[in-house]
C-alpha cells in the first residue's frame, strides 16, 4: 500500500497557519461582512445622514406653496402726558396711566408666487439628487467592502503559499544534506537551497504584515476585529457576459448609473434656481386673513376694547432691488451652464469606466484559463525534473526555479480571480444594476467558515529521492507511478466536485458501465435513486479527507475520510472506491461506505 504522507505534510502546516491566524473564532463571511459594514462603516453612516438631510429639500420647497400662519401678543403698561387746555382756556397737564394689550392670529396664503413655485420644483430635484447620490453610494460600500475583503483574504493566500513554498525548501534543505553526508549530493545544492530558504522566510515575514495590514483596513469598514475569513473555493467558474453587447450594457449606464443620474437632477435642480431668481421681477398675490383683540391699545382708545376681523388680498410688486434680481439671475444661468457642461463629463466618465471593466470582464476568463493550465504546467515540471534529477540530467537549482515557478503561478491564478470578481461588480455599478443579487453571487465563490482551503488543489512532493537510489526507494513499481496515482486523485476529486455541484449527468459519468451497486441493486434503479436523492438537496458539501492509493495495474482502491454536509445534517465516514482504466479513463467500480 503506498500513502500519501506527504500530501498530509503540507496540508498540516497549511492547517496550522490558519489556526493561528484564526483562533476560535470563526470566519466572517462576505454577506456577515456587508451587514456589519452598513451599521458601521463610518463613511456609508456619514452618506446615510446626509441623505436623510437631503430629504427635507422637497418638505422646505414645498413650505413656499403653503399657508403661512402666526400669531402675536403684546402686554405694556403705559404713562402718558397730556396737556391740553381746559373750558376756561387754561392749560393744564394730566399723566394718565393705564394697561394695553394687543393679540393678533394672521393667515397667509399665497395665491400667486413665481418664486414658491421654482422652489418647489428645485427642491424635488435635490431630493432627487440626494437619493442618486446615496444609491451610489451604497454601491461604492459594496465595491469598498468586497475590495478589501478579497484584499485580506489574498494576502492570507499569500501567506498560506509563502508558509508552504518556505516549508518546501526546507525539506529540500534536509534532502540536500543527507546527499552530501552520503557524498552524493554537493555543498553547492546546499548553499542554492539555504539562498532559496532564506529568500522564502523573508517572503514569509512579508506575507504576514501585508495580511495584518489588509485586515485592518477590512476592521475599519466592518467596525470589528477580523480573525478570519472564508477562502475562495477551487470551483472558479466565470459566468457568460449578460447582457452580450457593450452596447447594451451602455444603455443601461445611461439610464441607471447613479452618477449621471445625479448629475441630471443637479442640471434641474440649477434650472429652477434660473427661474426663481427671474421670479424677483414678479408680483405675487396673498390672501390674508387676521383676527385680532385690542385692549387700549393707543391713548385715544386706552378705555376701550375691540375686537377686528379682516379678509383679503395683497399685491406685491416688485420695482427696483438696486440690481440684485439681475445679478442672481445671470448668476444662476452660468452655475446652469455649468451643470450641464458637468453632466457631460459625468457621462464620458461613466463609460470609460463602463468600457475598462467591460474589457476586464470579457478577458477575464481567458486569463484564468490560461494561468490554470500555467499552474498545471508548473506542478508537472516539478515532477518532471524531480524524475530528470534522478536521471543526473537536471540539477538541484533546475528543481528550486520550478518550485518558484510554481509558486509564482499560484499567486497570479489567486489574483486573477479576485480581479474578476471585482471588475464583475465594478461593471454593474458602472451600469448602475448592482445590487444584493450580485453580491450574494459573489459571496457564493467563497466557501462559508473555511469548509475548504482555496489554495490547496494541487500539493508538490516535499521531498526528493537522491540520485543513485533506485526508483524503488519512493515508488513501489507493484503499486504504480506516482502520476497514475495523481490521475486516480483527480478523478475523485472531480467525482466529489460533481455530487456538490448536484451535476448529476456530470457525477454519473464517474461510474463505469458494469458499476456494482450495494444492496443488489440494477444500474437503471441505483442511477433513478442517487438522482433523487441528490437533487432533492438544497445543498451539498463533499470532501475527502487523507485518502490513500493502492495501484494493482489497471485497478486501483482510493481509500479515504469522506466528510459529507447538507444543510444542518452532516456527518464523517470511512469510505472506499473501486476503479478500473480503461479507454475512458478510471471508472469507479465499486463503493464501498454510506453515500
Amino acid at each position: 500500500m503506498v500513502r500519501l504522507p506527504k500530501r498530509r505534510i503540507i496540508a498540516g502546516a497549511l492547517a496550522a497557519v490558519m489556526s493561528l491566524q484564526a483562533g476560535s473564532v470563526s470566519a466572517l463571511g462576505l454577506i456577515e461582512a456587508y451587514e456589519a459594514a452598513l451599521q458601521n462603516d463610518p463613511t456609508f453612516r456619514a452618506a446615510v445622514h446626509e441623505n436623510e438631510a437631503g430629504q427635507q429639500n422637497k418638505l422646505i420647497g414645498r413650505s413656499a406653496l403653503l399657508p403661512n400662519v402666526s400669531a402675536g401678543y403684546s402686554h405694556t403698561r403705559n404713562r402718558a402726558d397730556i396737556t391740553q387746555p381746559n373750558v376756561f382756556g387754561q392749560v393744564s397737564t394730566t399723566h394718565p396711566e393705564y394697561n394695553s394689550s394687543v393679540g393678533t392670529l394672521q393667515l397667509r396664503q399665497p395665491l400667486l408666487n413665481l418664486d414658491g413655485i421654482a422652489r418647489y420644483r428645485q427642491g424635488i430635484a435635490q431630493t432627487d439628487y440626494s437619493d442618486a447620490v446615496f444609491a451610489g453610494r451604497r454601491q461604492e460600500l459594496v465595491i469598498r467592502l468586497v475590495s478589501a475583503y478579497a484584499d485580506a483574504q489574498y494576502a492570507e493566500d499569500q501567506l498560506m503559499l509563502a508558509t508552504a513554498q518556505r516549508d518546501a525548501f526546507a525539506e529540500q534543505m534536509r534532502v540536500n544534506e543527507r546527499m552530501f553526508q552520503k557524498g552524493e549530493g554537493t555543498r553547492t545544492d546546499m548553499l542554492e537551497t539555504q539562498a532559496k530558504f532564506d529568500v522564502a522566510e523573508a517572503q514569509v515575514i512579508e506575507a504576514r504584515d501585508n495580511l495584518t495590514t489588509a485586515r485592518n483596513a477590512l476592521a475599519a469598514i466592518v467596525g470589528m476585529e477580523v480573525k478570519g475569513l472564508d477562502p475562495l473555493s477551487d470551483d472558479f467558474r466565470v459566468l457568460p457576459m449578460q447582457p452580450e453587447s457593450f452596447e447594451d450594457w451602455k444603455a443601461l449606464a445611461l439610464e441607471n448609473n447613479p452618477e449621471i443620474s445625479a448629475q441630471r437632477h443637479a442640471v434641474e435642480a440649477t434650472r429652477h434656481e434660473v427661474s426663481r431668481n427671474r421670479a424677483g421681477h414678479a408680483p405675487r398675490l396673498d390672501m390674508v386673513a387676521s383676527l385680532s383683540k385690542n385692549k387700549g391699545e393707543t391713548l385715544n382708545t386706552f378705555n376701550q376694547e375691540s375686537t377686528v376681523r379682516a379678509v383679503g388680498v395683497q399685491l406685491n410688486i416688485p420695482l427696483y432691488s438696486g440690481g440684485y434680481v439681475n445679478a442672481t439671475t445671470t448668476q444662476a444661468v452660468s452655475n446652469h451652464e455649468k451643470a450641464k457642461s458637468d453632466l457631460e463629463a459625468k457621462t464620458n466618465q461613466a463609460l470609460v469606466e463602463l468600457r475598462k471593466q467591460y474589457s476586464l470582464v470579457l478577458s477575464s476568463a481567458a486569463k484564468i484559463d490560461a494561468l490554470n493550465k500555467s499552474v498545471k504546467s508548473a506542478t508537472l515540471l516539478v515532477s518532471a525534473t524531480e524524475q530528470s534529477i534522478k536521471g543526473g540530467v537536471r540539477i538541484n537549482l533546475d528543481l528550486l526555479n520550478a518550485k518558484q515557478q510554481y509558486y509564482t503561478a499560484r499567486r497570479d491564478l489567486a489574483q486573477a480571480r479576485y480581479n474578476y470578481l471585482l471588475s464583475f461588480l465594478r461593471l454593474r455599478s458602472a451600469a448602475g444594476t448592482l445590487g444584493a443579487d450580485d453580491l450574494h453571487m459573489v459571496a457564493g465563490y467563497f466557501v462559508k467558515d473555511g469548509a475548504q482551503q482555496s489554495m490547496l488543489p494541487v500539493v508538490l512532493p516535499a521531498r526528493v529521492a537522491a540520485r543513485s537510489e533506485p526508483a524503488a526507494a519512493t515508488v513501489n513499481p507493484a503499486q504504480g507511478s506516482a502520476r497514475e496515482q495523481d490521475e486516480v486523485l483527480k478523478v475523485v476529486t472531480g467525482w466529489t466536485k460533481a455530487w456538490s455541484a448536484k451535476d448529476i449527468g456530470s457525477y454519473l459519468a464517474f461510474y463505469a458501465n458494469d458499476f456494482q451497486p450495494e444492496k443488489g441493486q440494477s444500474r437503471d434503479a441505483w442511477e433513478k435513486e442517487r438522482s433523487a436523492r441528490i437533487l432533492r438537496k438544497s445543498a451539498i458539501v463533499v470532501q475527502v479527507e487523507s485518502p490513500e492509493v493502492v495501484m494493482n495495474g489497471d485497478n486501483a482502491t482510493v481509500k479515504f475520510r469522506q466528510l459529507y454536509k447538507s444543510g444542518n445534517y452532516a456527518d464523517e465516514t470511512n469510505k472506499a472506491l473501486e476503479l478500473r482504466r480503461g479507454s475512458n479513463g478510471w471508472k469507479i467500480r465499486r463503493e464501498v461506505g454510506a453515500g
